[in-house]
């Protein structure tokens, strides 16, 4: 006759000889022991500011064999979770959590995992030659070498560890992650109402947070080289809404032609390039590390700021993900049309700014996260 407890024969509904919890073939002790974990998971939870938990339970080996074996109709899963629960009902349980919690029903083992937080902000970018995100050495994979002066990176700072690395102070983060609505070149400025962005801040011990706060801690540790705008706390979904978003982006160009070009030749080939479909081929400066395809981007208003000899000033207005280097150069025929094609004046961008980002994410802030 099987032994089991008395709770695994009622949930079971057979017959069976009655014991002990520890001495049960199908549970072996398991919802006592709980009890055990669920102070250690709890004193590990407190120490990261977690107010919500998600429950998971795996089920492996011979506690899954038996189960099915019994054909048991309340699940030792589902049971697992309302006990663990219960011990743990300082936390409420919902989706979304700031952590996640699955004990394996086999051996009790368990694992935790602390979910990030997001911030949704914009960014201005006054100084140039500063990447987006961290640039690690090509020479040494970021280990560290005379390329790089032993810090493992091609440029000391990046807009991501300007607002990062104040966050992670305040918020006693593992690491933060900028994911951006696209991004400018290194020697490009970002200026106007900045680039929308989501930083990501992994196991954060402290989750709510005060963003002027946050925003004051960066502005003051930028020194002016970036500052940025919070606006609340997003949730993970938002991260993919902002990168595949639709926006319109204007550019402000200083431009240097080959050959002195005249005023009014020079905005008939303006107009003629605005409100253009652009094919594009990945341009060559970037070919290395990226995908070799034909992009179709549109431009729009394209007007003359200023002009003198063999320079000018123009502004561009364009689909986001279009080369402005390479509508301008024409990057040996790879880009069409481009200025220099409907100049036959070789033509080169000498200093980009992007000063408007239109668009961004419609979201619903709430208080923490």
């Amino acid at each position: 006759m099987m032994e089991l407890c008395e709770k695994c024969s009622v949930r079971a509904n057979v017959k069976c000889k009655i014991v002990s919890e520890r001495e049960c073939v199908y549970c072996c002790g398991l919802f006592s022991k709980l009890k055990r974990i669920g102070k250690e998971i709890s004193e590990f939870l407190k120490e990261y500011n977690v107010k919500t938990i998600e429950i998971g339970c795996k089920m492996k080996g011979s506690i899954k064999e038996l189960e099915e074996l019994l054909k048991v109709e309340s699940s030792i899963k589902e049971e697992v979770k309302k006990e663990l629960s219960r011990i743990l009902s300082e936390f409420k349980v919902a989706r979304l959590a700031d952590a996640i919690v699955t004990v394996n029903a086999e051996d009790l083992s368990y694992s935790i995992r602390i979910n990030p937080i997001y911030i949704y902000g914009r960014y201005i970018k006054r100084v140039r030659n500063i990447p987006q995100t961290r640039w690690i050495c090509s020479a040494c994979k970021g280990r560290g070498c005379q390329v790089c002066g032993f810090t493992g990176k091609k440029y000391d700072m990046s807009v991501e560890e300007y607002i990062g690395l104040p966050v992670l102070d305040i918020t006693k983060g593992k690491d933060a992650i900028l994911h951006g609505a696209g991004r400018e070149d290194v020697d490009a400025r970002m200026l106007g109402k900045g680039r929308p962005f989501i930083l990501e801040v992994r196991e954060p011990r402290i989750r709510e947070v005060d963003l002027k706060e946050l925003e004051r801690a960066v502005n003051e540790f930028a020194k002016g080289r970036v500052s940025v705008k919070f606006f609340g706390f997003v949730r993970p979904k938002h991260v993919s809404e902002l990168k595949t978003g639709n926006y319109k982006k204007v550019y402000r160009a200083l431009v240097e032609f080959e050959r002195e070009v005249d005023k009014k030749e020079l905005e008939r080939a303006l107009e003629k390039l605005s409100y253009r479909e652009i094919e594009q081929f990945t341009p060559e400066r970037v070919e290395h590390r990226r995908a070799n395809i034909l992009r179709k981007r549109k431009t729009y208003g394209i007007k003359l700021l200023l002009h003198r000899g063999k320079r000018a000033v123009i502004v561009i207005e364009a689909d986001s993900g279009l080369y402005i280097k390479e509508l301008v150069s024409g990057d040996k025929g790879r880009t069409k049309p481009s200025l220099s094609e409907i100049l036959n004046n070789p033509s080169r961008v000498v200093r980009l700014d992007v000063i408007d980002v239109m668009g961004g994410l419609k979201f619903d802030p709430y208080s923490g996260g």
